[in-house]
Parts: structure tokens; sequence; C-alpha cells
């Protein structure tokens, strides 16, 4: 008898200690509400003190520097320095020495010292004022512009910029104010390889004779067989480093820019 009373409280306690469970139906979901947006996205032109934004400058001078060798061949007097000097180095009968990346770069630091001048009232007068806040782009743009174009018509045949509006189906221009860059820029890359041919002419000569006197004088000794250019290389390299050469043509070019 206390053997079945203890069984039977033994399960009644099971049954107290383990909990009953329930179905009870999901609640649905609820729908995500919309993000709150504010204002929306928006780029800020202007920083601080008014001047442009950081992101601004940084777009305008990678803009720049996509655009950088269109300008500078269109727009400078590197055109005219590395042709020169392209055509000093066949005058002398080589063809690979100095190699073009020297010629380059000398053509590009000889640009930039002729341009000096012209660069630095660009970023006065245009440049810094925008930076600071005192001119809009427009207006950075049209006043930064005038020193360059006045470099560019000092330089600029009257019958070149006549060509190109001639070609362009347009009126001549009555003040050199009214050139447009359109016009202005073919134009001087025009007159700045008619100048650079006469230079390399005036180069080509002296090593012209050279060529034709050791010639005749192969000729006369009956040394067909032997290039003439062998033998008048080094009388031409020779020529060159008396005279000091590359000085001469550096100083030519520089002065030919006033």
């Amino acid at each position: 008898m206390a053997t079945v009373i203890l069984a039977v409280t033994a399960i009644l306690l099971v049954s107290a200690a383990v909990p009953s469970f329930a179905t009870v139906d999901p609640e649905p979901p609820v729908a995500p509400s919309p993000p709150a947006v504010e204002g929306g996205v928006s780029v800020d032109i202007y920083g601080v003190n008014e001047g442009p934004s950081t992101s601004i400058v940084v777009l305008i001078a990678i803009t720049l520097l996509s655009v950088a060798p269109s300008l500078m061949l269109m727009t400078t007097s590197f055109t005219k320095v590395f042709v020169v000097l392209a055509l000093t180095r066949n005058a002398l009968g080589l063809n690979s020495t100095p190699p073009t990346q020297v010629l380059a770069g000398l053509a590009l630091f000889l640009s930039l010292f002729i341009m000096a001048p012209v660069l630095s009232d660009v970023n006065e007068i245009g440049v810094q004022p925008y930076l600071s806040g005192d001119l809009t782009f427009q207006e950075a743009l049209g006043v930064g512009i005038v020193p360059l174009r006045e470099f560019m018509l000092s330089l600029t045949r009257e019958s070149d910029i006549a060509l190109m509006t001639r070609a362009a189906g347009m009126d001549n221009p009555a003040t050199p104010a009214d050139v447009p860059m359109t016009t202005l820029m073919p134009a001087f890359m025009l007159s700045e390889l008619r100048a650079a041919f006469i230079i390399g002419f005036v180069i080509f000569v002296p090593f012209l004779v050279i060529d034709l006197v050791v010639s005749g004088v192969l000729m006369s000794m009956g040394m067909m067989m032997l290039p003439p250019v062998m033998v008048s290389l080094p009388f031409k390299l020779l020529l060159f480093v008396l005279v000091d050469g590359w000085g001469l043509i550096v100083t030519a070019l520089i002065g030919s820019y006033g």
C-alpha cells in the first residue's frame, strides 16, 4: 500500500514539474517602414569663406591633368621647341641619339621656363582669386585666359588667323580681342611650326655642306663603297661641340619668345 502511494505521488510530482505547451497561432509580419531621407544626396560646391570646396578643386585638377597634353601642345611653346630639337638630331645624322624621351623632357622644361611669366600671371589673376572665393569659375576662367591669349596672339601671324577664319566660314575679326580660341589655337600651332622649320633649315645648312664636301672627296678618291655618312658624322659632331651647338639652339629658342 505504501508503495502504491509513493508511486502515485511521484507521478503527480513529475506531471506538475513538466510544463504544458499550448499551440498559439503566429502573428503576421509587420511591413518595414521606409528610411527617412532628409534633403537627399548633395555635393557642396562652396567650402570655407565661400571658396570652392576641396572636392571641386580635386575634380578640376584631375580634369586639367587629363587634358594637359593637348593644352601643352596647342597653347605653349612645347611644339616649336620639340620640333627644333628633333630637326637638330636629324641634321646631325643621329636617328636615335639623343632618345626621344630626352628631347621631350628637355622641351618640357624649356617650355616651362619660357611660359613661367605667363603661368605666373594666370595663377595671380585667375587661380588664386577663384580659390579664395573672390571670383566664380566662369569669371576666373575669363580673366585667367587673358595672359595666355596675349602670349599666343603675339606669336601668331595674321595670315594664319585669316586662314583658319576662312576655313571656319566666319568673318575676319576686327580686333585681336575678337579672335575666338577655337581659331587662335590652330593658327598659333601653324605659326609655331613655320618658325620651327625656319630654324631647322638654318641648322641643316652647315651640316649639309659638310656632307657635300665629304661626299665629293670620297668620290674623287674612288671610295664609292664607303658611306659618306660614316665619315661626315665625326666632323659634324666636332663642329657642333666646338660651336656649343646645344647652347646656341637653346638661346635662339628662348630669344625667339622675347
